[in-house]
Parts: C-alpha cells; structure tokens; sequence
C-alpha cells in the first residue's frame, strides 16, 4: 500500500456504512444483554429498570447512532480528526456514565457498575467499527 493511500481516508458506500453502524448497534446489544444477565446474577435488583432490554436497546440504538453522526461530523470538518477523537470518545464515555451515578438508590452499587460498564462495552464495540467504516486520516 503506498503512503498516499494510507493517509488518505477512503470513502465507503453509505450502505456499507449503514451496516456497520447497524452490526455495531447489535454486538453492543449483546454484549449489554450479558453484562444485564451478570448483573442481576450478581445481584443487581431484578425490577431495575435500566437493566431490562427495552431500556438498554433503545439506548445502545441511541448512542451507536449518535456516536457514528458526531464521528462522522468530526471526519468531515476537522483538519485533525484522529487527534480530537483521542481526546472526545473518552470525553462523551465519560459524561455519558455522569446520569447512572444518581440512581445508586434504585439499582444499587452492581446495578449502576453494570451500567457503566455497558456505556464502555458500546464504545469497544462502535470505535472500531465507526474506524474501519469511516476511516479517517491523520491530519489535512
């Protein structure tokens, strides 16, 4: 492969990005599925609410979909966008773990730690999908 090509990001198809938005959105699903059955095997309240499917699915649907927009809206506009990513992915998992600290009452310590290690199991999961996707090149 030439350096050129290497720098450069290739452009895919929409359907092909579609698809893989749409595969990252079912492993994400999955794996939240696993982490909820682990949970309430450990011990997390089973009437939690965020810990039942129709909550989490909605929500993994919802963060893959805003996770591929805000990349690809950084791939297109920033003169850097690798750099920035480094520096927001990890930003947006973060403040996005701030709500399900206010529901320790409710879903107890292994309820909320199984919601927060889903916000980071979706990341995992789409970051790399979103790159192989959506590449992007180093700088412009």
């Amino acid at each position: 492969m030439s350096p050129v090509s290497e720098t450069l990001p290739s452009r895919r198809s929409p359907l092909v990005v579609a698809g893989g938005v749409f595969v990252a959105f079912l492993l994400s699903s999955c794996a939240n599925a696993l982490i909820a059955v682990l949970a309430h095997a450990l011990g997390a309240p089973e009437d939690f609410g965020p810990l039942e499917p129709s909550s989490y699915v909605f929500l993994t649907a919802l963060g893959v979909l805003a996770g591929s927009a805000g990349w690809a809206l950084v791939r297109r506009f920033s003169p850097d966008p690798e750099r920035l990513l480094r520096r927001l992915v990890p930003s947006v998992v973060v403040l996005s773990c701030v709500p399900d600290f206010f529901l320790f009452g409710e879903g107890e310590v292994t309820g909320v730690v199984a919601l927060l290690v889903m916000h980071v199991a979706v990341a995992a999961i789409a970051v790399p999908t979103y790159r192989r996707v959506m590449p992007l090149s180093s700088a412009r």
